[in-house]
């Protein structure tokens, strides 16, 4: 059981919805969310079901019509520069080289920190994503795996309160995408962080989460809430394991359950 001292994020009673010209739409109901500190929280649900909604509140780009969003314990009512984000399209300045483009983050957050102090920064976090000799290279001669590695030194290098990633693997190909879960896991290790993680693929929940969130169908509550008990060195081959497989079948259930209660695509 969480107790409150260890509640790093804090969502109560969160309700939201859009408007639309046929009346308001309903996202979320009465969502409730706890995330300790340091924990990786993997958040599925039907499409549709409010889940880039709930980045949003997170990083205070949203407020929530009711609830409360709480934060490293203050309660987030604006944008939060503390917060890091990494998608699914690793959106980066193609006149900058890539280590230019890790540091920017430094230069908005802490614009007084010395310029060899931040490259030391963002070197140290791409030699740990193996991007060591490519600092100097131009995003558009990385590949899409490569790009997403510089997009996670730069998402952490500021030594974000929550790092909050939107489908950050889903446009790469399954091979890229379980090295890049190891990746994370390893970056997880040396550095240690809080994150919520947005995906679609049970496996990459199982693998990254310490737990694991199923949404209900639209408007979202929080269904079930999935302890991972698997080893923190775990790796790919851990999935084929049967404690590992009966979680994602266990998953799976929850989310036909929650489909079968959805009401539309958002």
């Amino acid at each position: 059981m969480q107790t409150a001292a260890k509640k790093f994020i804090d969502i109560q009673g969160v309700r939201h919805a859009y408007k639309t010209r046929n009346g308001p739409l309903p996202v979320l109901d009465g969502l409730d969310i706890t995330v300790p500190q340091g924990e990786f929280c993997a958040v599925v649900g039907p499409s549709g079901c409010g889940k880039s909604t709930l980045t949003r509140l997170i990083s205070g780009l949203m407020r929530p019509d009711a609830g409360t969003v709480i934060l490293a314990g203050q309660e987030v009512t604006s944008p939060r520069k503390t917060v890091g984000m990494a998608f699914q399209n690793p959106v980066m300045l193609e006149w900058r080289t890539i280590l230019e483009n890790v540091m920017l983050p430094l230069e908005i957050v802490a614009p007084g920190m010395k310029k060899a102090e931040a490259q030391a920064r963002a070197m140290r976090l791409l030699e740990m994503v193996g991007l060591k000799g490519f600092e100097a290279k131009r995003p558009s001669e990385l590949s899409g795996g490569m790009r997403q590695r510089a997009s996670l030194c730069r998402a952490i290098v500021h030594k974000p309160d929550v790092l909050i990633m939107d489908e950050p693997f889903g446009a790469l190909d399954n091979f890229t995408r379980e090295d890049l879960w190891q990746t994370m896991r390893d970056l997880r290790a040396k550095e240690p962080f809080t994150c919520v993680l947005i995906t679609h693929d049970l496996r990459e929940s199982v693998f990254l989460g310490d737990q694991v969130i199923v949404l209900s169908g639209r408007p979202a509550k929080t269904q079930y809430v999935l302890d991972v008990d698997l080893p923190a060195d775990r790796t790919i081959d851990i999935l084929y394991e049967p404690k590992a497989v009966d979680m994602l079948h266990l998953l799976r259930e929850q989310i036909r359950i929650a489909q079968g209660r959805d009401g539309g695509a958002h």
